[in-house]
This record gives structure tokens, sequence and C-alpha cells, in this order.
């Protein structure tokens, strides 16, 4: 499957916030660790309530955590 346009900077939000798990980050936005390892991999877009969710786990702008990159 090819990437998506999609960067995201998931996993150094994770370690900056405690070194989160990839399992703890499910639980506090209600998806499955596969979701966020997905999201992470650029293997899929989350929906944009999803990635809300994440960039608000971090209270962070949502666009400290998700680049869009055109090809």
């Amino acid at each position: 499957m090819a990437k998506l346009p999609i960067d995201n900077a998931i996993r150094s939000f994770r370690f900056q916030n405690g070194e989160m798990t990839q399992q703890q980050l499910a639980d506090k936005v209600g998806v499955t660790r596969q979701t966020i390892i997905a999201i992470e991999q650029a293997r899929y877009s989350p929906t944009l309530e999803l990635a809300f969710k994440i960039a608000a786990t971090f209270d962070v702008p949502l666009d400290q955590v998700f680049q869009y990159k055109p090809e």
C-alpha cells in the first residue's frame, strides 16, 4: 500500500509526553492500537474528528501533528 500524502509527528509527540505507548494513545482517543500504528506509518488517514482528538491529547494545534504533503 502506498504512503498517503499526510505526514505526522505522532511518534515524536508520544515520546515527548512521557513516552506514551501506542496503546495509551489509542485508549485516549477511542481507537485500536492498530489504527494508531497505521496512522503513524502514513498507511491510514484519520478522520478529521480523530485528528483533532489526537492533537488535543497532546495539547497542540492540528497542524503541528499533521502536515499535508501533496506529491
